[in-house]
């Protein structure tokens, strides 16, 4: 049997991979690396639904814990509007040389799943690490399964993120607010 390391961002997206992976005979093993989600209570929630998911389905998982909000924000502060390439790279990247590391076959990912990311940066990114570290990418378009993933996970009572996972993003959930809320208070002058 094929040893897939499966690259997860949360318990919702990977429920589009697992049963898929598995119908092939693959029985993947999940790796949680997400550094780029922020703030820490949006992480926790996310990595602890996702633990308690792996043990309900015996499925072997492996923690990379790395919060790593300073790192991120370095990382992305300068061209703030692209950091979504950086998230997929870094993330991707650990993936593929974990798997190289540890003797996997073949690495994947959850954000393969989302109809919401950039499909071809992030199969772009994996292609390239894949090569990198001479492991396999596992290729697979799981977002034909992302709504109904979805569904099954509100099903479960899984945690349901809003964003993606960055600071950024939650922002951007918020954007036509804010500029309402500030086109509001403009007009306004708030007395002490």
């Amino acid at each position: 049997m094929e040893r897939v390391l499966l690259h997860c961002c949360c318990a919702p997206c990977s429920l589009s991979c697992i049963d898929p992976l598995k119908a092939e005979g693959i029985e993947p093993v999940a790796f949680w690396y997400n550094p780029n989600i922020h703030p820490w209570k949006e992480y926790e929630a996310r990595r602890d639904c996702l633990i308690n998911y792996a043990a309900e389905i015996d499925m072997r998982i492996l923690i990379d814990e790395d919060y790593g909000l300073r790192e991120f924000v370095r990382a992305v502060a300068d061209d703030i509007n692209n950091r979504c390439q950086y998230c997929y790279s870094h993330r991707i990247e650990r993936t593929a040389r974990y798997a190289a590391e540890h003797n996997f076959t073949a690495f994947t990912s959850t954000l393969l799943a989302s109809i919401y990311q950039n499909h071809d940066a992030i199969k772009a990114a994996a292609e390239y690490y894949a090569e990198k570290y001479g492991v396999e990418f596992l290729y697979r378009d799981f977002r034909p399964n992302f709504r109904a993933g979805n569904q099954r996970a509100r099903e479960l009572g899984f945690y349901m993120q809003k964003y993606c996972g960055c600071i950024f993003s939650e922002e951007d959930r918020y954007i036509k607010k804010i500029n309402r809320d500030k086109a509001k208070f403009a007009e306004k002058i708030i007395k002490e």
